[in-house]
């Protein structure tokens, strides 16, 4: 057993010693979405500084713990303030949380995330179902290959679950909550990118861009979750806009979008619960 593996299990055992609980869906959410959390039937939290060895977020609005309890009568673990590469930390650290997860015992990863629309018929406040991404943060599987959870080679045709993606859909147009879809790139961070970087994205066929997300989908992928994923198109990228951007921004988009956001990922969870053995 690799030392890599071993540290993911070390970790599983400081959150057990303060929590049983199973969960089905792992749930993160990005940058103004962390009042989500306070708002499901919580049975118990870990801070991540009560996790030896494990990555504290540092970003301004995430909280930094694991929230476990139930949204309807579904089983969740709530990651309440997320990791980035542009903290300072490997890559190995920043999907740590979704490797841990995993283990923990959840089938499904749901991300959420804050992004800057780059695609011109998208709007701040607008939510995008991710169809796929480009990622252009290093790979969280260079290196030793961590053989208790997933292949060397795994395969990326569909990192962003098909039939997940449809119940999202269906949900949306139930709730009558208007969905874009499209293709996310992560960047590096922190700086916003510049004009000319997102005419590249654009040409690659980038939709909306956002510096979490995709390194997150590919360890969970790569580990046998099921992936969905949902961006808050919190802003217009550079050179859509003609405004300055800033983080603030990012936070007041998703706050005045979070009540749609809430009731489209609680009703989404439900229905996903009750499909997850056809899925």
């Amino acid at each position: 057993m690799s030392e890599r593996y071993k540290r993911i299990e070390r970790c599983l055992e400081d959150v057990r010693a303060k929590t049983d609980f199973v969960p089905e869906v792992a749930l993160v959410l990005g940058s103004g979405l962390g009042g989500y959390a306070d708002g499901i039937k919580q049975v118990a939290s870990v801070d991540y500084s009560e996790i030896k060895d494990f990555p504290i977020s540092t970003v301004m609005g995430h909280r930094g713990r694991f929230v476990f309890g139930y949204v309807e009568d579904v089983p969740v673990v709530v990651m309440q303030g997320r990791v980035h590469y542009y903290e300072g930390y490997r890559m190995e650290d920043v999907v740590l949380p979704t490797r841990l997860m995993k283990l923990m015992g959840a089938k499904v990863l749901f991300l959420t995330n804050a992004a800057g629309g780059i695609n011109f018929s998208f709007e701040a406040g607008d939510l995008m179902l991710i169809n796929d991404h480009i990622c252009m943060a290093p790979s969280p599987l260079i290196g030793e290959n961590l053989e208790e959870l997933g292949p060397r080679f795994p395969d990326m045709s569909e990192v962003y679950n098909k039939k997940l993606r449809n119940i999202v859909k269906h949900t949306a147009r139930k709730l009558d909550i208007g969905l874009r879809e499209g293709v996310y790139i992560q960047l590096t961070g922190p700086s916003y990118e510049t004009p000319a970087e997102i005419r590249m994205a654009r040409t690659m066929g980038a939709d909306a861009v956002g510096m979490s997300t995709g390194c997150e989908a590919i360890a969970a992928n790569h580990a046998g979750m099921k992936v969905v994923g949902i961006s808050c198109i919190s802003n217009l990228a550079a050179g859509v806009s003609n405004k300055p951007l800033s983080h603030a921004e990012v936070q007041e988009t998703a706050d005045r979008t979070a009540p749609l956001f809430r009731k489209l990922v609680t009703d989404s969870i439900v229905n996903i619960h009750r499909e997850l053995d056809n899925i």
